[in-house]
């Protein structure tokens, strides 16, 4: 969106009520620095302006003066506007009449030779929240009959353009919703508002033709919204009303696959979910009988970025499979159709509640709902519950863009504004504000609707942190209140986590209470940890040399030869990031005390983390562990870079299991990208985005590779790292074959097994886990690259060494110890080697080897 300015365009010539004074005085406005929080009150930044001066707002029908309030803001104000808690606070004399026509057209604040625009969310949530806040929106079926509303209460007129013929719609003056109601004959016909709105984007009062934001279809690319009732039968298929899902999961037990739908099959599509034949819904099917849980989809609401309709598509014009596995070709052939191929991991949302159009084999029409069913359908079939990726803290555009909706319905409103009224861009894109309550509601209202019409069993949400946590609990209790007699699913039983990261204009709980790690904690909503991952793989996401190794990279044991300080210096780094795996290990808990590798007694909030505190949940379930996901390189991108390049396959499958193990094994949720346990390589691409098929295809069948070597990975976000990719691509024995690939897969299958058989794994509270789970070789002798944890009547030894390990637990001298019968008639032969001495409570363990015991 355009900064916000321009705001006087159509007062400028209004002589102001009552003074004879024109407007024509008044200086142009600059940006919108001047927020009017609620009815009675605007917020003035300190020093803008000269404070003995009078204050106005200029408007459209004449100026509304303001009075200083002593003290500024009320507590109760600063409480809900903390960045604005220094502002100076004045008093709008106008009644609620006067204000809602004034909201309808430009706003300037002034004072002296000052003008600056007037940001309104706030008056506007005082105005008409309470009552628009019970409004049923988008459109709403009764006997069959529509009803189509939409929430603009700025606009001085919205018509419905409904199949070519134009129909009024009324406003509701209490909630500023338009409705109209229709016959039978409306439905599955398209339609979009024709909203007259005065656009500060613009500087003028435009009319926008604009789909509906709470759409339940679409036609193809988005043009216009269908009228659409989710219940039609014709839209469900055959036994979807009664589909029975596998047995629900608790959070603090789920394991769960991210996957891409375009990434999984060739063509892209839902129904690929639906052939249990294929390779990709096999391997899906056996690691859910292996205890994976949840399929985890990547955005497939829709979104802006790709074609819908497959003719419309672009493919390379090269010949990729020919060129040189170092070569820059191939990135630069994929680039050129990059803007208009099928591929987009669509973190760019257009209408949040309806299923994206490009997966559907026909894009036009309810016949993505149908299919989208479909998918999930298949999913429990194969016996995994579905969980979506959400996107509402931010659009794809914002003020008069094409590809804006909300904006243009109610301009200034639905998006964040930072204190010079630009649009806060922090999350990539034109950042929404869900502190605002029908942005709030938006999101509600949407996590809802696929609940409850597409039985979705979870929600992700991308930059939760963006979000308040008062808005992400608002979606539990929403979800909690769904029963399966009323709704036809158990809503308790949806599972909640997302991206808590502490950033941009929101960080540190400056707008409002966010919803990061720390302020989740004891919700039950979980937030990814990266604490453990950066330990076990080796610096950050946004190393400059992506050489920096960790505990399951070589770090200190087995050195790369990277300048990573002198060994003295390794080994502390690596005895700390083992610190680290322990903390990921027990959940993340805060509280949790145990014995660091420095000797000294500590809880997990302790341990530091860049600045951080390691530990900050306080029951298993708040954090959600992994190794990696859909960000940053993939694990086995990630150990190319950081292993010795001499590294066998072999033992590189077997670092990147125990990589994965650190995850798999530790209390709370677990997650890992689609592919990784067959060692899926995206030719190093560390944001592959927008890389389209060749880049980030999932290779079911190993004879085709794991995707290595594919060409060096698109300079937009890999050139600085080229040079050290060229000599791995280039190396013939880093593209991993069909032995260390179905070695991998196999090892992490039988972890799995263990994971999600063995109750130990699956503590409930805080106090369980500090009763049952201890690392008892931890403290300045404890050896380095090697994690012991015992917990309950089992031993986990992960040994990341390139050696044979030795680890002696003395309590369990005289105790009866055996390899976990899982592994030891499982697929893993080098892990059969592992064995125990019970005499002297002694566990041997192979090089790179993750192995479980059941002892005492």
């Amino acid at each position: 969106m355009k900064r916000l300015a321009a705001f006087v365009a159509a007062a400028i010539a209004f002589p102001l009520a009552g003074t004879g004074v024109a407007h024509a005085t008044t200086p142009p406005p600059t940006g919108a620095k001047v927020q009017w929080i609620d009815r009675t009150t605007v917020a003035w930044p300190k020093g803008l302006g000269d404070p003995s001066r009078p204050h106005h707002l200029l408007h459209t029908g004449g100026r509304f003066t303001l009075t200083p309030t002593p003290g500024g803001l009320t507590p109760a104000q600063r409480t809900k506007y903390p960045h604005l808690a220094g502002y100076d606070a004045y008093r709008v004399r106008a009644t609620p009449a006067q204000e809602r026509a004034a909201l309808k057209g430009a706003l300037t604040a002034v004072t002296g030779d000052v003008a600056t625009g007037v940001q309104i969310p706030g008056v506007l949530d005082d105005l008409y929240a309470s009552a628009a806040g019970k409004a049923a929106l988008g459109p709403a079926f009764r006997d069959g009959r529509p009803t189509l509303s939409v929430w603009a209460p700025t606009a001085r007129r919205v018509a419905l353009e409904l199949d070519g013929r134009t129909v009024p719609m009324h406003r509701d003056d209490a909630s500023g919703v338009w409705s109209a109601a229709g016959g039978r004959d409306w439905t599955g016909k398209p339609y979009r508002y024709a909203v007259t709105v005065y656009a500060p984007a613009a500087g003028k009062v435009v009319t926008n033709r604009v789909t509906d934001p709470y759409s339940t279809a679409l036609t193809a690319d988005s043009a216009r919204s269908l009228v659409t009732d989710l219940a039609d039968p014709a839209l469900a298929p055959a036994g979807w009303r009664g589909l029975r899902k596998p047995k629900a999961v608790p959070l603090r037990d789920a394991q769960i696959q991210e996957l891409h739908v375009r990434d999984f099959s060739p063509k892209g599509d839902y129904l690929a979910f639906t052939d249990r034949s294929s390779p990709g819904m096999r391997h899906l099917a056996s690691l859910a009988g292996a205890g994976t849980s949840y399929v985890h989809l990547l955005p497939a609401f829709d979104f802006a970025t790709v074609p819908e309709r497959r003719a419309d598509q672009a493919t390379p014009p090269c010949d990729l499979a020919a060129l040189p596995a170092d070569s820059d070709r191939q990135q630069d052939c994929t680039g050129r159709t990059a803007a208009r191929d099928a591929y987009n991991w669509g973190y760019d949302p257009l209408h949040y509640t309806v299923p994206e159009g490009s997966y559907a084999s026909d894009p036009d029409g309810p016949g993505r709902t149908l299919e989208f069913r479909r998918m999930v359908q298949g999913l429990a079939g194969a016996g995994l519950r579905t969980v979506m990726d959400v996107v509402y803290n931010h659009t794809a555009a914002s003020g008069q863009d094409d590809k804006s909706v909300l904006d243009r319905i109610v301009p200034g409103y639905y998006q964040r504004l930072l204190d010079d009224g630009g649009v806060a861009t922090s999350t990539c894109c034109a950042g929404t504000a869900p502190e605002h309550a029908m942005m709030g509601k938006l999101v509600v209202d949407s996590v809802v609707t696929w609940a409850k019409e597409y039985k979705v069993d979870g929600f992700r949400f991308d930059l939760m942190g963006h979000h308040p946590k008062a808005n992400i609990l608002a979606v539990r209790k929403a979800l909690d209140a769904l029963t399966p007699a009323r709704d036809g699913v158990d809503g308790k039983s949806v599972i909640l986590y997302g991206e808590g990261w502490n950033f941009g204009e929101a960080a540190n709980d400056a707008r409002f209470v966010q919803a990061t790690q720390k302020n989740m904690a004891g919700t039950g909503i979980a937030t990814f940890s990266d604490r453990a991952r950066d330990a076990v793989r080796g610096g950050g996401p946004f190393d400059a040399d992506p050489r920096v190794q960790g505990f399951a990279s070589g770090l200190f044991t087995d050195p790369n030869g990277a300048p990573q300080g002198t060994p003295a210096e390794q080994r502390a780094r690596l005895l700390h990031a083992q610190d680290l795996i322990k903390v990921g290990l027990t959940g993340n808990l805060a509280g949790y005390r145990f014995t660091d590798s420095a000797g000294r007694s500590v809880r997990g909030a302790d341990v530091d983390y860049n600045g951080s505190p390691a530990g900050y949940a306080a029951a298993p379930g708040d954090a959600l562990a992994y190794a990696d996901a859909h960000d940053n390189e993939t694990l086995y991108d990630a150990l190319a870079f950081k292993l010795p390049q001499a590294t066998s396959p072999a033992d590189r499958a077997r670092m990147q299991v125990l990589a994965m193990a650190t995850a798999a094994l530790s209390q709370g949720p677990a997650l890992s990208q689609a592919g990784t346990d067959r060692l899926r390589s995206k030719s190093l691409d560390r944001n592959s985005y927008d890389s389209g098929d060749w880049f980030n295809a999932i290779h079911w069948d190993c004879a085709a590779g794991n995707g290595f070597g594919r060409g060096l990975p698109p300079a937009r976000d890999n050139a600085s790292k080229w040079d050290h990719a060229r000599p791995l691509l280039a190396d013939p024995a880093l593209k991993a074959g069909c032995g260390p690939v179905e070695a991998a897969s196999a090892a992490y299958r039988d972890l799995l097994r263990i994971r999600t058989t063995e109750k130990a794994f699956g503590l409930a509270t805080s106090g369980a886990v500090q009763e049952a789970l201890s690392f008892p070789l931890s403290g300045p002798d404890e050896t380095p690259g090697v994690v012991t944890m015992r917990l309950g009547g089992l031993v986990v030894v992960l040994n990341a060494t390139p050696q044979r390990q030795d680890q002696r637990i003395a309590a369990l001298a005289g105790r009866p110890c055996a390899l976990h019968p899982v592994q030891a008639a499982g697929a893993d032969g080098t892990v059969k080697a592992a064995a125990c001495a019970p005499a002297t409570g002694t566990f041997t363990v192979p090089a790179r080897t993750v192995a479980v015991f059941r002892a005492g």
